[in-house]
């Protein structure tokens, strides 16, 4: 399946295991995050919640950019609106900031491949995603500090995947860093060789979409829940979630084919 939307700046794929990939299809805009992007995006993420047919979600671009984050020139042009475009710069940053939520939020596991470089919300999308590979060409930064525009709706994603001080290192230097530091720092799970990239995410994707799909629905919402809870109301809280996964179809299927040393038949119940 490929279907292309609006102008084709978004192209998506699905395979045969479950797999769907979004590919930003704008490179001579950089994979901007415009206006018409992050709609598309949130329509496709937002359709994949009730389809049993998507397992896995991989979010790749074409060209040398990944993402420049949102596009300068949209945002610039609305400066003319009689506000100086504040009512605009809300609905823009609301918008983005759904995009993301909705990347984490999703029971579908969310991977980005990142070929080119990453930078201000484009570097955001990759730290919402679950998990990221990344090219060993490959660069993120959050550079909006070189252009007066500190990058703060970024700074929520990438401060809750790396330490403080190297959050703070990127948003206050705006600096580009390398695929093997992303790695080092935990901003991405491993960086690759160039053309082995495409394989090694399909791999990783393809393993998990041979899990319980109401397994990976269950966890992934819990594990986003707990990591801002005290220690004590995470224990409380990831017990009860044990407890209702214990009592799906699929976790009496999957211990029993353990025990019998067999396959597991998942009914993704």
């Amino acid at each position: 399946m490929n279907t292309k939307l609006n102008n084709v700046i978004l192209k998506t794929s699905l395979n045969e295991d479950g797999i769907m990939k979004l590919t930003l299809n704008s490179p001579a805009n950089h994979n901007a995050l415009s206006d018409e992007m992050m709609s598309n995006i949130q329509s496709v993420l937002d359709n994949s919640i009730n389809e049993k047919k998507i397992r896995v979600i991989i979010i790749s671009a074409e060209g040398p950019t990944f993402s420049a984050g949102h596009d300068l020139k949209e945002l610039t042009l609305n400066r003319k609106n009689s506000d100086n475009g504040r009512n605009y710069f809300k609905e823009t940053m609301a918008k983005c900031s759904k995009l993301m939520q909705t990347i984490v939020n999703n029971p579908k596991p969310v991977i980005a491949e990142v070929s080119g470089i990453a930078t201000a919300a484009g570097c955001q999308l990759v730290a919402s995603c679950d998990l990221a590979y990344a090219s060993k060409s490959a660069k993120f930064a959050t550079p909006g500090v070189n252009i007066g525009l500190f990058c703060s709706t970024p700074m929520v994603a990438v401060s809750r995947n790396i330490s403080n001080k190297h959050s703070m290192e990127m948003l206050l230097s705006g600096e580009l860093i390398s695929a093997e530091k992303a790695e080092k720092i935990g901003l991405i799970n491993k960086a690759v060789e160039n053309n082995l990239l495409e394989n090694y995410t399909l791999n990783i994707a393809h393993k998990i979409s041979k899990k319980s799909a109401i397994t990976l629905k269950i966890g992934k919402e819990a594990f986003y829940k707990q990591i801002d809870m005290t220690l004590s109301e995470a224990y409380d809280y990831a017990s009860n979630v044990m407890v209702e996964n214990m009592l799906k179809l699929d976790a009496q299927e999957g211990i029993g084919a353990f025990i019998d040393k067999r396959k597991p038949k998942w009914q993704d119940k």
